[in-house]
C-alpha cells in the first residue's frame, strides 16, 4: 500500500504511521516528494487490509500498489531517483560515465588507465578485484591486493570507484574499499548476496541478469531495497538471444520501458553487451540517445595483452574521442556529458 499524506501533515502525524506499521510487523518505507510524502507499507497484505489507515492523522489517501516490485516502482516514487556517489550523481541532468578495464591487472597499468579514463571525461572509475569468469582456469582477479589498487588510482585521480562483490563474505571487505558495488549479471539473483547488500549503506549496480526479463530485473533491485538501500542504479548489459554477430544482444527498448516501471536511474554497458571494440562507440551514441542516465565503458591502455575483455576494450584516446562524439548527442536529449 502506498499511503499519501496531506501537505499539512506534521513529522508527529508520519511517525506514528511508521510505528504502527512496525509494531504490526510491516516495513515502513517513507518517500518525501517535491509535493507529497508517502509511506510505502510492505507486508503481509491481509494485516494491511485490516488497518484503517485512512482515519490515521495526515493521511489523505491510500493507494494499492499493483506491480510485484513495490519500492521500485513508479507508484511509489513518481520523481526521478537519484543516487549519489561523491560528487556525482546519477539520475540527473548530467550523464554519468564510469570507465576502466575489465579487471585490475597490475598496480602501474591501473593508475595509468585510471588517469588515462579521467583525461577522457570519465566521472567514476571501474576494475574488477573478484572477478567471475565462465572458466575456473581463466585468470580469476587479484582479490584484496587489486581493491588496494584502485584505491590508490582513485587517490591520485579523485575518481570513485565502481567493483564487483561476488560472494557476501566479501561484502564489508569491498565496502571499505570501493564507493559503489557492483552486482553482476550472472549474480542477479543471487538472492542472499542481494539481501545482504540491502543492508550495507554503499550504492549497489545491479546488471541485468542474462536471460532476465525486465520484471525479474526490477524483482532483484527489490530485494535490495526491502532491506533499507535504495540506492540502486540499473545497469542494461545486453541478453542472450538467438543472434551470434555480437557478445549479447542489447536491449535498448528496455531503457524507455524502465523509464515507465522505475523511479531508479538506468545506465547501459555497450562493452560486454557487443563484446566487439568497434561497436562499442555507436552503441553507447545509441544508449544516450534513448535516454540512459550514464555508461559503463571498458577501456584498457594495451587491449592486445588485457587478461580479460580485451577485444571489447577502448584505448584511452578512442575513449576520449567517444566522449567528445557523445556530447551534441547528450545535448539533443537534453544532457550533458
Amino acid at each position: 500500500m502506498i499511503i499519501v499524506l496531506r501537505p499539512d501533515a506534521t513529522d508527529a502525524d508520519l511517525d506514528h504511521i511508521v510505528k504502527k506499521l512496525r509494531d504490526l510487523g510491516l516495513q515502513a518505507h517513507i518517500s518525501k516528494g517535491v509535493e507529497r510524502t508517502l509511506v510505502g507499507a510492505i507486508g503481509d497484505e491481509a494485516v494491511l487490509r485490516s488497518i484503517p489507515l485512512e482515519a490515521f492523522p495526515g493521511v489523505e489517501n491510500v493507494l494499492p500498489i499493483l506491480k510485484p516490485f513495490k519500492l521500485a516502482s513508479r507508484d511509489f516514487r513518481k520523481e526521478n531517483s537519484i543516487v549519489r556517489i561523491g560528487n556525482v550523481e546519477v539520475g540527473a541532468g548530467r550523464i554519468a560515465v564510469i570507465a576502466g578495464p575489465c579487471a585490475v591487472e597490475n598496480r602501474t597499468l591501473m593508475v595509468e588507465i585510471a588517469k588515462g579514463v579521467k583525461e577522457g571525461g570519465a566521472n567514476l572509475l571501474r576494475g574488477g578485484a573478484f572477478k567471475p569468469r565462465t572458466s575456473p582456469y581463466a585468470f580469476q582477479g587479484l582479490e584484496e591486493e587489486g581493491l588496494k589498487y584502485l584505491v590508490e588510482a582513485r587517490e591520485r585521480t579523485g575518481l570513485p570507484i565502481v567493483t564487483e562483490v561476488m560472494d557476501p563474505r566479501d561484502i564489508q571487505l569491498i565496502a571499505e574499499h570501493a564507493d559503489v558495488l557492483q552486482i553482476g549479471a550472472r549474480n542477479m539473483q543471487n538472492f542472499r548476496l542481494l539481501k545482504d547488500v540491502g543492508l550495507c549503506k554503499k550504492p549497489v549496480l545491479l546488471k541485468r541478469g542474462i536471460s532476465a526479463t525486465i520484471k525479474e530485473w526490477l524483482m532483484s533491485a527489490e530485494y535490495i531495497m526491502a532491506g533499507g538501500n535504495h540506492q540502486v542504479i540499473l545497469c542494461e548489459r545486453g541478453i542472450r538471444t538467438y543472434e551470434t554477430e555480437t557478445r549479447n544482444t542489447l536491449d535498448l527498448a528496455a531503457i524507455p520501458v524502465l523509464k515507465k516501471l522505475t523511479h531508479l536511474p538506468v545506465i547501459v554497458d555497450p562493452s560486454h553487451a557487443v563484446g566487439k571494440r568497434d561497436l562499442v562507440a555507436p552503441m553507447a551514441k545509441a544508449a544516450v540517445a534513448a535516454g540512459a542516465d550514464g555508461l559503463l565503458i571498458e577501456v584498457h591502455a594495451n587491449p592486445e595483452e588485457a587478461l580479460c575483455d580485451g577485444e571489447q576494450s577502448l584505448k584511452p584516446a578512442a575513449f576520449k574521442q567517444l566522449m567528445d562524439d557523445l556530447r551534441p548527442i547528450a545535448r539533443a536529449v537534453g544532457r550533458e556529458i
